[in-house]
């Protein structure tokens, strides 16, 4: 405290000394508020306090005024008391207002008195020569608001202006509706009106889906604006706004609890240390003149800043011209036509001089005074950080590097519950059936899938937390008002953040939201269902020939065979000798028997022939006949029969899209709405728009709702007459389990599912680097394998069964009807020599007198022995009329006659012998 009063009376000491002994010169400075305790006076005071101080040749004094705005006599009042006092007036600093400023800037014109304004002047306010006003010109004030704006990088935006004048000011950035003409570039001008409720202003805007707004109003309404923008849900992360008041800084931006983005403009630097010394120095000067107060740097305005800066210059220039002249200044009626001498020679030499230091960044100003170099910073307000400054020689220069862009974005993110977008439809996000003991399904605990894996993995990356939102349909325009449904919508509206599906980036949907790096490629492919498994007909081989045919050829062998025997008795061809050397027989014989006859047309019709053949005229015509008729009916039916095996693979199919657009049989649809649709409607190859006049005409409709009803469809069309044209992957999906259907043909595009957001959303590029983080890792290829295979409900579809190409080839089902035939004609000839050789014991046994199973076992014994080739008509019996089996039994009997005919080399018959 002794430190403290001993400084004091120091200053005190020297104020004093230079007051009473040093100084020579006083000179009055007149300064004009428009209101009282103006923030404006401390630079003021506190240039003139360190001035007197410090200076030994000047001294200065200071005559401040408080002016109404509207009322112009009054000021013009002032100004000529002022400036008819004893001492007169050296300048004029202020008033702020518009209307004041021009009629105090003609009276100081008349009078040649500088004055030194700080306020924003249109571009044709009028010249003085004695003026100087600190506040940039407006054409270049305007210029380098345009080039700050075209750096944000917004392809359209709602200017909300409170009165003409803030809109003049923006004149350049309204130009740069005509600068981009040739983009979708769009300017909104919308009036803020008299309020206090600007709430009907922000739900108009918001059902415009506009989220980028320029802001110009006066700082005092700045927060009760954005307050009911965030009642209105327009303060969201994705809402940009910008503030083009240059006291935005000076307000508490917390109380709005925002992650919205927020920029402003300054035209000096809150960080830089002269700025912070200099509110030092107000704050000592405010305490020597009796007022202990604590100025917070955040609460400076602009106004106040160029006020230090105006003063010190106006100082500076009045010690530089007082060391070769003598500056006097002398008071002034308004009545008398007098002029003051020195006021041209301050004023111009201001204009040139160079300033020792300034707060609001370089001084330079044109003929009339007006500022023509300066700085503007462009702020992000929530974070207090200079993102770029604005010069109108050094154009644009960034000032925030993209690391930095990142991590706020990240931020951002993280303060914020992102919402995501999605639709139901495996396997992408499909409501979760069971829990886990104790597990309440509740929130994202509800859902699982595909979409749901692959945002958990970028919020894991990104640190942020989200919330799932489904909603029905992927999104399309309304074909009459373009307005877009579905999860679109919900990004156009911000509703949501993230839209997470088996979303296809299109050129349509790409022209309204924005969309990340495709997380999975994929392409158009046709759904189409496999043939139906056709009943298997053991007796396939009789369908060439219908049923009367078969009947009429049977009936015609009995009649053919019984003809044969008659005329084979008539005719005298074939009568003929038994025994071929006899050449004068006493008895003919006939060999065409009924048997013969019908083992004839039998071998004929069977492409087989016959051992024995007719010789006479009528029956070799008659045979004749019937081999020209069994060769056309066994040709025919050979050829129909080929043709009935390979019936199947005659039947109609496609293999492609060029197939499906040039049949009619079969029809195709998409998903109505989606983007499979918009590709067959908006292309200009000749196959798919015959598809997709071909789909937009048929009726009923083939487009459907969704996937799901797709794929039921084909599967529940019969006969396959109707395929589903999707995106791959899905197909892929489906037909891991529903083993009736199949994929035809290839891809007949090339696109990729995204993750949509809206339009120029901040976060863009951070997930596409979480995206491509996933990819490079191998979890997107894990994740499909994982709901595409692994956690599948369904049994997968057994494809060892040989394909597609087995169905084509003759079972054995086909012919089994021929194996069948084979088999009974086998068994039926088997049975029927069982009952032959049984029926001949039987005779055997009544013709030898020998016992039924005497016989029974002889002739076994001689069938069974297979080396045996002839045998006796008789067999050979004992004196007491038994049969002699053990020497002479039958067996033996018979090798001994092979024996003997071998020796003696005989023909003859063994009943001959014996």
């Amino acid at each position: 405290m002794k430190i403290v009063i001993q400084n004091v009376f120091m200053v005190l000491f020297f104020a004093t000394y230079n007051y009473l002994c040093l100084a020579k010169d006083s000179i009055t400075i007149g300064a004009l508020f428009d209101e009282e305790d103006s923030q404006m006076e401390m630079p003021l005071r506190s240039l003139v306090y360190t001035k007197n101080l410090v200076d030994q040749k000047l001294f200065y004094k200071i005559n401040m005024q408080t002016l109404l705005k509207t009322d112009s006599y009054s000021c013009s009042k002032i100004v000529c008391n002022i400036s008819q006092t004893d001492s007169g007036i050296a300048a004029i600093f202020g008033p702020q207002s518009e209307g004041a400023s021009s009629i105090i800037q003609s009276l100081c014109s008349n009078f040649e008195i500088p004055h030194i304004q700080t306020n924003w002047k249109a571009k044709n306010s009028p010249k003085s020569e004695t003026a100087l006003n600190f506040f940039p010109e407006a054409d270049l004030y305007a210029m380098g608001l345009a080039e700050i704006v075209k750096s944000l990088q917004w392809d359209s935006f709602i200017v909300i202006y409170e009165t003409e004048e803030g809109l003049s000011r923006l004149q350049e950035v309204l130009k740069l509706q005509d600068y981009l003409k040739g983009s979708k570039f769009k300017i909104t001008l919308k009036k803020m009106g008299l309020g206090p409720d600007y709430r009907p202003l922000f739900k108009e805007i918001q059902d415009s889906s506009a989220f980028r707004m320029i802001l110009d109003c006066h700082v005092d309404k700045i927060l009760d604006v954005l307050k009911q923008a965030k009642e209105i849900g327009m303060l969201e992360l994705f809402h940009n706004f910008f503030l083009t008041s240059l006291d935005a800084h000076t307000l508490d931006y917390s109380t709005l609890d925002t992650n919205a983005n927020i920029t402003s403009i300054r035209l000096f630097d809150l960080n830089n240390v002269e700025f912070k010394r200099a509110v030092r120095n107000w704050e000592l000067s405010q305490y020597h003149l009796g007022n202990r107060i604590k100025i917070d740097p955040q609460e400076i305005r602009t106004e106040t800043v160029l006020m230090h800066d105006a003063v010190l210059l106006f100082l500076d220039t009045l010690n530089t011209l007082q060391l070769t002249q003598t500056i006097e200044t002398t008071p002034i009626s308004c009545d008398s036509t007098e002029k003051w001498s020195g006021g041209f020679a301050i004023s111009n030499f201001m204009k040139i001089k160079q300033p020792t230091m300034t707060l609001s960044g370089p001084l330079k100003f044109d003929d009339f005074g007006r500022r023509t170099d300066f700085r503007i910073h462009c702020v992000e307000v929530l974070v207090n950080k200079t993102i770029a400054t604005w010069t109108p020689s050094a154009r644009l220069n960034m000032s925030k590097s993209a690391e930095e862009d990142a991590q706020t974005i990240i931020e951002n993110l993280q303060k914020t519950t992102v919402i995501v977008a999605s639709r139901l439809g495996k396997p992408y996000l499909n409501e979760r059936k069971r829990s886990y003991e104790g597990e309440i399904l509740t929130g994202n605990a509800r859902y699982e899938g595909y979409a749901m894996d692959l945002i958990n993995g970028i919020a894991e990356i990104l640190n942020f937390t989200y919330e799932f939102k489904v909603v029905k349909d992927y999104g399309k325009p309304d074909p009459i008002t373009g307005k877009w449904n579905g999860l679109v919508r919900e990004l156009i509206d911000r509703k949501a953040h993230l839209a997470i599906c088996d979303l296809t980036i299109t050129h349509q949907r790409r022209e309204v939201v924005d969309f990340s790096m495709p997380f999975m490629t994929l392409g158009i492919g046709i759904l189409h269902k496999k043939p139906d498994a056709k009943e298997v007909n053991m007796f396939a081989f009789l369908d060439p020939f219908s049923l009367p045919v078969w009947f009429y050829t049977a009936t015609l062998y009995l009649i053919v065979s019984l003809l044969l025997f008659f005329v084979s008795r008539m005719t005298p061809g074939d009568w003929e000798s038994p025994h071929p050397c006899d050449q004068n027989p006493e008895e003919l014989e006939n060999i065409w028997d009924f048997k013969n006859s019908c083992w004839l047309t039998m071998g004929s019709i069977m492409t087989q022939g016959c051992d024995i053949l007719p010789k006479g005229i009528s029956s070799r015509m008659s045979v004749s006949m019937w081999w020209f008729f069994s060769l056309i009916m066994t040709s025919s039916y050979t050829a129909n029969l080929a043709a009935f095996l390979t019936m199947q693979k005659m039947e109609p199919a496609i293999d492609g899209a060029e197939a499906l657009s040039k049949q009619n049989k079969i029809k195709y649809g998409t998903v109505e709405g989606g983007s499979t649709q918009a590709f067959f409607r908006d292309s200009n190859y000749s196959t798919y728009q015959r598809m997709w006049l071909s789909m937009s005409t048929t009726k009923p409709s083939v487009f459907e709702n969704n996937n799901d009803e797709g794929v039921d469809r084909v599967i529940s069309t019969r006969k396959g007459l109707y395929a589903f044209l999707m995106e791959s992957s899905q197909i892929e999906y489906f037909v891991q389990t529903k083993c009736e259907l199949k994929s035809v043909g290839n891809w007949l595009d090339s696109k990729g599912y995204g993750i949509a957001m809206p339009m120029n959303s901040p976060y863009r590029g951070e997930i596409n680097k979480a995206v491509l983080k996933m990819s490079e890792d191998g979890k997107l290829i894990d994740l499909k394998t994982k709901w595409w295979k692994t956690k599948r409900e369904e049994p997968s579809c057994d494809d060892s069964g040989g394909g597609e190409d087995d169905s084509s080839k003759l079972a054995l089902a086909n012919v089994g009807g021929v194996f069948l035939v084979l088999g009974l004609g086998i068994s039926f000839a088997s049975i029927l020599s069982i009952i032959e050789f049984l029926w001949n014991v039987r005779c055997i046994s009544i013709e030898e007198h020998m016992t039924y199973s005497d016989a029974l076992k002889m002739e076994l014994k001689f069938v069974c022995n297979v080396w045996i080739t002839k045998k006796r008509t008789r067999p050979e019996t004992s004196d007491d009329g038994s049969t002699k089996e053990d020497s002479k039994s039958i067996l033996q009997n018979g090798v001994t006659l092979v024996n003997e005919n071998n020796k003696n080399g005989s023909n003859e018959n063994i009943d001959d012998k014996e």
